[in-house]
């Protein structure tokens, strides 16, 4: 049957091979159990859930993606959609988290229609490469940022905006430790270095003060239980929000389907091309079987009560464990499921932990710059807006808004519209700008 499924003697693979790349990628990316729930719940979203939420939606995609594609992809909420989801759009622009499912639930809509279509291939391309790796970039630093803040070193000052915390406090202490023992985990190719990280941060928490009478960490309930209850996500999307303002939903909505198209197609090439899956031409097989998986994922994951679902690039450290099927993905899901009865353990990780993966994820993402042609002002300037824009307006979807416009603004100032721009680049800047002189088409409407 295994054979059948996944056709493990063509990729040149076994079973037990298939395993331990399975438990390799989960290794590599099951600190997400515990980072996105802590993200999304900045939102006012129910922390236990949303536990559950994660290792369901998890599962659930990465069998879909193994099942449909055959490739050794795992699947997970993604890192900087989430932040995106809790910091930008809920806390920032006021959006209820419910009203902010429902517009990762037309995202993936969106996203399916698009890719059944074959328009999203078309989409992909009239982005040029230097914008969609300062967008990658830009986002890294975002992520970066909040862990900063989250832990603590990065505080407000009434002068200068921000300002270093004070480091002689435990918490801040531990969070700044936590930084450079991931960031050395990593640089020395340890394998679950993030997850090795958070749990070790955790440890010593035990033994700090939080400055309120207790410890930084607190002793677990219990360290097994039975799985919380997906009740208060599960299907509570508002599409309330969508209909009273579509202006200003309308951007986020592009932004989340431009945030997860560039994830995932990044994703895919990275790691099918790592695997040796990718043929001589550049052609990734199953191609349009993954990038549906992907669109249902989408969906999947704002029914479940969670931020966009997504291939993660860790999947590659599987790969370089052996993992060439979509068997990997079935062993991944698996342990998903199998962690759903440590939820309590996962609770009881404090967030100072959990910020300097925060950080080092950054870290990881912002190395796209280096496909950024610096040295050509008109390529180098709306990409670097992009990447300086959305950590300082926090905000993934102002920061895309303003180099996608630098980028239409400045190619035909040069008169290089013809050549560099598609219908579609200044489409896109058309609606940030719309959406960006809003509250003046409100006003002059009003008035």
């Amino acid at each position: 049957m295994l054979e059948r499924l996944f056709e493990l003697r063509a990729k040149g693979t076994t079973p037990a091979r298939e395993m331990v790349a399975g438990f390799t990628t989960f290794a590599a990316m099951a600190y997400i159990l515990v980072v996105n729930p802590t993200i999304l719940a900045e939102a006012g979203m129910p922390r236990e859930a949303l536990v559950t939420a994660t290792a369901v939606g998890a599962a659930v995609a990465t069998l879909l993606m193994a099942l449909l594609a055959n490739l050794p992809l795992a699947l997970a909420p993604g890192m900087g959609i989430n932040a995106f989801f809790a910091y930008a759009v809920c806390i920032g622009m006021g959006v209820p988290w419910q009203s902010a499912l429902a517009l990762v639930f037309l995202n993936g809509l969106i996203f399916l229609a698009l890719s059944l279509s074959g328009v999203r291939e078309k989409i992909v391309k009239a982005i040029p490469l230097s914008l969609k790796a300062a967008i990658a970039a830009g986002i890294g630093l975002f992520i970066a940022l909040i862990g900063f803040k989250n832990g603590g070193m990065v505080v407000n000052h009434p002068a200068t905006l921000v300002s270093l915390g004070d480091l002689t406090k435990p918490p801040v202490a531990l969070f700044a430790l936590g930084v450079l023992l991931t960031c050395a985990l990593v640089a020395r190719r340890v394998p679950a270095a993030v997850l090795w990280s958070i749990a070790a941060v955790s440890f010593l928490g035990f033994f700090l003060p939080d400055g309120n009478g207790g410890t930084i960490t607190k002793l677990p309930r219990s360290l097994v239980s039975t799985p919380a209850s997906l009740d208060p996500l599960f299907l509570k999307l508002d599409f309330g929000f969508v209909l009273r303002e579509p202006l200003k939903a309308a951007p986020v909505i592009l932004a989340l389907l431009l945030v997860d198209m560039f994830d995932n197609i990044g994703t895919l090439i990275a790691v099918t091309k790592r695997a040796g899956l990718m043929d001589e031409n550049g052609r990734v097989p199953g191609l349009s079987c993954a990038l549906t998986a992907d669109s249902l994922a989408a969906i999947l994951s704002s029914l479940l009560g969670t931020s966009t679902v997504v291939s993660y690039i860790e999947s590659a450290t599987g790969v370089q464990a052996g993992g060439r099927t979509g068997l990997t993905g079935v062993f991944v899901a698996m342990l998903f499921l199998l962690s759903l009865f440590l939820t309590p353990l996962i609770l009881a990780v404090p967030a100072v932990a959990v910020a300097p993966a925060l950080v080092v994820v950054g870290i990881l993402m912002f190395e796209s710059v280096a496909d950024i042609d610096l040295r050509r002002f008109e390529t180098a300037a709306p990409a670097v807006l992009t990447v300086m824009a959305m950590p300082m307006t926090f905000s993934i979807s102002s920061g895309m808004g303003i180099g996608v416009i630098a980028m239409v603004f400045i190619a035909l100032a040069c008169g290089r519209g013809r050549e560099n721009l598609t219908p579609f680049t200044c489409g896109l800047a058309l609606v940030f700008l719309v959406h960006f002189i809003e509250p003046l088409l409100l006003r002059t409407v009003g008035g």
